[in-house]
């Protein structure tokens, strides 16, 4: 196989812990004239009522099962996609999307990506809900990497506004990868699943199939996310593509938002900063400047003739596809030279940051930095010190992965 084939789908991390607890749980598969039959024992009992699983598990248990089949026989194996291109892992992309059912037609402008972290706290908790309620009442749906925290509570809100407006068939999305999935079941609120081979693909659903993104308080996963969506952004063939982001949170998240805002000018430059606004403590204000962005969206669209339920225009360098692994080596190689073009210093950016996630919570990672120390991150000294400050400000903020006793970094900024 292809090196970058090899690459396409990648292995998930286990999670001793978890299985530990369910030691006993086994799940094998039965072979029919009609495809496959799941076979369950000794299953977490909370995942039954009455002798029968419950109805949204059983959905999203089948969406993993058809998206770990579908993208190894009809993707990978298949020869049907050139993945060493571009247009080709767009082109997978789109059938997967598409096979998991997240196109839906008659399409609309009305899906709208909230990012953000999975551990925040109750306050940070409590505003997505709000956000997800106004965006709900205003008939939007939510997409989300499906987990707990800032991926469930705009679910969350979104359910009571869209039961306010009588809408019964609301869409509450979430798109995921392998080693994701592994360590965090979706949330029950999700209707529509579907598995990513890797995070590249992950980020490059969200983007295809998103209208509008909102960006809720977070940590370094959800900075990662702001860079490869700014790296996006600012290629030059997409600087006439209308997309709204807005960044927002209670006013007590304001300090990470301030230092991801003077990083992101300091290195990428204003023109990255236009591409987003800032709105604390106004989820109303919220729902509504993405409404309206949406319009644009919609105007955009309709002109160009393109579709509304997967964004075909939008540029997405290559270099934003490949899969980064995280390895001594490869964080090492990473070029933070001044004077690269900003959408290409964005790849790198959004691989450092990659690559911290993967020393926080990857046990295989991890096992890495203890063997052989932590990751050695180098550049321009200016581009340094803005990094360093920026980590050191997340720790200060408790938002990096934090253990027995304080944070002790997984990387060393030279």
């Amino acid at each position: 196989m292809h090196a970058c084939r090899a690459e396409f789908w990648q292995p998930v991390r286990r999670q001793p812990r978890l299985f530990e607890a369910f030691r006993d749980f086994e799940i094998k598969f039965i072979q029919q004239a009609r495809g496959l039959k799941l076979s369950l024992k000794s299953a977490p009992g909370d995942a039954f009522v009455d002798g029968r699983m419950i109805r949204g598990i059983r959905e999203l248990l089948f969406a993993v099962l058809r998206d770990l089949v579908y993208t190894r026989n009809d993707v990978i194996d298949s020869g049907r996609f050139d993945l060493d291109t571009g247009d080709g892992v767009t082109d997978a992309v789109f059938h997967i999307v598409r096979n998991a059912g997240l196109l839906h037609l008659p399409a609309d402008v009305d899906l709208v990506v909230c990012w953000g972290g999975h551990a925040i706290g109750r306050e940070e908790y409590d505003y997505t809900k709000l956000v997800g309620y106004e965006l709900g009442l205003r008939g939007l749906n939510i997409c989300t990497g499906c987990g707990p925290g800032a991926m469930k509570g705009p679910m969350k809100g979104a359910t009571i506004g869209h039961a306010k407006q009588r809408i019964r068939r609301g869409r509450y999305v979430g798109i995921t990868e392998p080693g994701i999935i592994a360590a965090e079941a979706p949330n029950p609120i999700v209707n529509s699943l579907v598995i990513m081979p890797d995070m590249e693909k992950r980020l490059e659903a969200f983007v295809r199939v998103g209208h509008g993104i909102v960006v809720f308080p977070g940590g370094v996963g959800t900075a990662e996310e702001i860079l490869y969506l700014l790296g996006v952004l600012l290629h030059p063939d997409n600087a006439q593509q209308p997309l709204p982001v807005i960044m927002t949170g209670p006013a007590s998240s304001e300090p990470y938002f301030r230092h991801i805002d003077e990083f992101v000018g300091a290195t990428l430059g204003p023109d990255a900063q236009k591409r987003y606004s800032i709105i604390l403590d106004e989820p109303r204000e919220v729902a509504r400047a993405m409404r309206a962005g949406l319009g644009d969206v919609r105007d955009y669209r309709t002109r160009q003739g393109d579709a509304y339920y997967f964004n075909w225009r939008l540029n997405i360098d290559h270099e934003f596809q490949h899969h980064f692994r995280a390895s001594h080596d490869a964080m090492r190689d990473l070029d933070l030279s001044e004077g690269l073009p900003p959408h290409e210093l964005a790849v790198n950016l959004r691989r450092v940051f990659s690559g911290i996630v993967s020393g926080n919570v990857r046990e295989d990672t991890a096992a890495m930095i203890d063997e052989h120390g932590p990751f050695e991150i180098s550049g321009s000294k200016k581009y340094m010190g803005l990094l360093d400050e920026l980590l050191a400000a997340f720790v200060e903020q408790k938002r990096m992965k934090i253990s027995a006793g304080d944070y002790v970094p997984c990387y060393r900024v030279q």
